[in-house]
């Protein structure tokens, strides 16, 4: 797409060391403002209070008093692997109910654990879930038949994640969602060229009293002046060890294009860090310093977001998706095909990392943009039988969602650079339904969907009773 005129259109921390953000009430301090040095930059764990309910010992239908240490020992091993804090670790009783639930005001969740009961205590535990915090129970088989009552919770419109399961896995994931929320309330993203999408994303104040975002607003003018700024040398190096050195192929583009687009993640890195941000996008992506595809390629395998198009639904959906399950997304400009039961993306620019940032690169080549065949771009090629989640979070409350599996990869000339077949439950009754209604806006924010590995269809549902949000499928 050139700056002026892009196909959608056609169709119809800082340099002076440490910047601590000082906040009242639940969050110490916003660590998105991190030490210059730090990239990419951490926000900081988020804390999880912890209560165990119900009697323990020689007592029918109750856990044994070891099982709260390996518990403990369980949710420790979490703290470091996904980045929280779990607080408090009352056994109730004997512990105080009501002394319980006043400590939850500094929490930004509670994990509780049904060891034993029989539905006499449902009413204590109320207090804890009356709290208002986001909320998961897990309870074991044979841990009494207190179960019964705690779907009431849910139907009453509670925060509460029910999980009724043996599998301590459930723990690992209901913990990921619960970082989503309070990591919004931290977040900075940097736009540049006027938002895109749904009305309510493109309205900064929107953004900021419904999930606590901040959008920071710079001029392409900045951009191009640090770009300029960034040492060629630097630019070159970058150049060569991410990408040349490791290209499956190199097309058209030439080395010192490349090099321009390495220039511009550098810029970006520079801006981002001065800014404490951890996403990024811009209408003006397809235009000068460089193409900006490189650029949020990287910035995804690194676990931040970086947004093609000034997109910012996109743009709030792959940070959803990022805080909650560690992977980056790929925006696609989906078509049909009814006859292979197939929704088919592409675009120009993808992670090489789908799998996170601890995880391998795919293979890729370096080719122009397709649109006007100059710039660079990236065709990196998917995994085929890898599960996928099509989602966008629009109008600042809900989420849009399918899912599939990757069964061909192509190089069709008429499409983007990236380009994958999925096959999905049913493709007719997807096109029809597609934006269910409810998407409203220009051509971009219609087509517009975010592509992430792995079957999230069960934890986004779980994810919009803790956040509040609401989810349809549209296939």
């Amino acid at each position: 797409m050139s700056a002026s005129l892009n196909r959608r259109q056609f169709l119809g921390t800082t340099a002076a060391g440490v910047a601590l953000a000082a906040e009242l009430g639940r969050h110490v301090a916003a660590a998105a403002e991190a030490k210059a040095d730090q990239w990419p930059p951490k926000l900081p764990p988020v804390k999880i209070y912890k209560v165990f309910v119900g009697r323990t010992g020689g007592i029918y239908l109750s856990r044994p008093k070891a099982e709260i240490e390996k518990f403990n020992k369980y949710l420790g091993e979490l703290e470091g692997k996904l980045n929280v804090k779990f607080v408090g670790g009352e056994l109730v009783p004997p512990a105080n109910i009501a002394q319980v639930a006043a400590k939850l005001k500094d929490a930004d969740g509670v994990l509780l654990f049904h060891l034993s009961g029989h539905g006499g205590g449902a009413p204590a535990l109320g207090k804890l879930i009356d709290a208002g915090l986001p909320t998961a129970v897990f309870s074991q088989p044979f841990s009494g038949h207190g179960w019964m009552y705690f779907p009431a919770w849910r139907k009453a419109g509670k925060k509460v994640i029910l999980l009724p399961s043996s599998d301590w896995g459930e723990l690992d994931r209901v913990v990921g969602l619960m970082r989503v929320g309070p990591w919004l309330r931290q977040t900075k993203i940097i736009e540049r060229g006027g938002p895109r999408g749904t009305a309510a994303a493109c309205n900064d104040k929107q953004i900021k009293e419904r999930l606590g975002a901040e959008i920071v607003r710079i001029s392409n003018g900045e951009v191009m002046k640090v770009h300029k700024a960034i040492d060629i040398k630097a630019a070159e190096a970058e150049a060569k060890e991410y990408w040349i050195s490791k290209a499956k192929k190199i097309g058209k583009p030439k080395e010192a294009e490349i090099v321009n687009s390495a220039r511009l993640y550098l810029a970006m890195k520079q801006l981002m860090t001065k800014h404490g941000a951890q996403a990024t996008t811009s209408s003006h992506c397809m235009g000068a310093p460089a193409k900006g595809c490189l650029t949020y390629s990287k910035l995804n395998d690194e676990g931040l977001v970086g947004a093609c198009e000034g997109d910012i639904d996109s743009t709030l959906t792959m940070l959803i998706f990022q805080y909650a399950f560690g992977v980056p997304g790929f925006i696609s400009d989906p078509v049909f095909d009814i006859s292979k039961n197939a929704l088919i993306h592409f675009h120009c620019t993808c992670a090489t990392k789908m799998d996170g940032p601890a995880g391998k690169r795919l293979p890729f080549s370096i080719r122009t943009q397709s649109d006007s065949e100059r710039g660079v771009a990236l065709d990196v090629e998917q995994r085929i039988g890898q599960k996928v989640t099509c989602a966008k979070f629009v109008n600042l409350d809900t989420m849009l969602i399918s899912t599939g599996k990757i069964f061909k990869i192509t190089h069709d000339e008429l499409g983007c650079r990236t380009q994958f077949w999925t096959e999905v439950a049913d493709a007719r009754k997807m096109f029809h339904n597609w934006g269910a209604g409810i998407l409203k806006g220009c051509t971009m924010t219609l087509l517009h969907r975010d592509v992430f590995y792995g079957d999230h269809l069960q934890d986004i549902k779980n994810l919009g009773v803790l956040m509040g949000f609401k989810v349809v499928e549209e296939g």
